[in-house]
């Protein structure tokens, strides 16, 4: 199926970037990040401002996605 893309603005990639047809996406991994307020933010101009701040680390779950099933 054909589609249309208008303006594209990708700061940054991991990853994959899929455009048009796509049968299937399925994670085939799965990480976790801690990061203090305002930590992930992205675009073009991001002005933050914060206090103090603390990340909480303590995580008790033993699996947060699994990823069984996923070719």
């Amino acid at each position: 199926m054909p589609s249309i893309i208008g303006a594209v603005n990708i700061n940054s990639n991991s990853g994959t970037v899929n455009f048009g047809d796509t049968l299937n996406i399925s994670p085939k991994s799965a990480t976790k990040t801690f990061s203090g307020s305002g930590g992930g933010n992205t675009g073009n101009l991001v002005n933050t401002v914060n206090g103090a701040s603390s990340t909480n680390t303590l995580d008790p779950s033993v699996v947060d996605q699994p990823l069984v099933g996923n070719i």
